[in-house]
């Protein structure tokens, strides 16, 4: 490094108090607010706070989680943490990546997301691999505008049939590396230890609190 280089900018520090989840996703609500509990943070949805969902225009996970971070931030005045995450298949050239909830149509029904995985891995041809990961970016954003990012990241292969009863979204076809079960198979007290909302929460805590 050299020595005019700028100084590294410190984390701004998130105290107890409520907090926005700036998602209409019941499954990441619950999964962000277990993660949260031991910082004494309040969660509150952005659903039950009648917030509208902003358009996910980003061209990457940590755009589109900014932009909804802001977003709620703004609407709500109070700090806002959004999230956004989805599956990579190596495959299809990283498909459905940041398009991974539209895959499952407007009704969000990700059996049928997982059928139009599968299916488009098949079309690929018999040579397609089954390497996937799951990425996921998070955004804390205060009112006053300040935002901070952390992505995490899993590897792992697709199974089919889906496995599994637990979870959401792409969960139930998901092993992750060294392991033979689906997340969706997998307690949820182990996902949360090891996911890659774990692993981009890690990096989040680590700075914030």
């Amino acid at each position: 490094m050299s020595d005019d280089a700028p100084p590294a900018v410190p984390h701004r520090k998130l105290g107890p108090g409520r907090l926005v989840i700036a998602s209409h996703n019941q499954g990441k609500v619950r999964e962000i607010g277990a993660l949260l509990a031991p910082y004494g943070i309040e969660t509150v949805s952005a659903g039950a706070l009648d917030l509208p969902e902003p358009e996910e225009t980003g061209t990457t996970f940590a755009a589109n989680a900014e932009l909804k971070a802001r977003a709620a931030a703004d609407l709500s005045g109070l700090p806002a943490l959004a999230d956004d995450s989805g599956l990579c298949v190596e495959a299809l050239g990283g498909d459905p990546g940041i398009f991974s909830a539209r895959w499952a149509g407007p009704s969000k029904d990700f059996g049928v997301a997982m059928q139009a995985v599968e299916d488009a891995i098949r079309k690929v041809g018999p040579e397609a691999g089954r390497d996937a990961h799951f990425v996921c970016a998070l955004s804390l954003c205060w009112p006053d505008g300040h935002i901070e990012t952390f992505e995490g990241r899993v590897d792992g292969t697709l199974a089919w049939p889906p496995r599994g009863d637990n979870g959401f979204g792409y969960d139930a076809m998901f092993v992750p590396l060294g392991a033979t079960q689906t997340y969706g198979e997998i307690d949820p007290d182990v996902k949360h230890r090891v996911s890659h909302r774990a692993d981009a929460f890690a990096k989040l805590t680590a700075a914030v609190f």
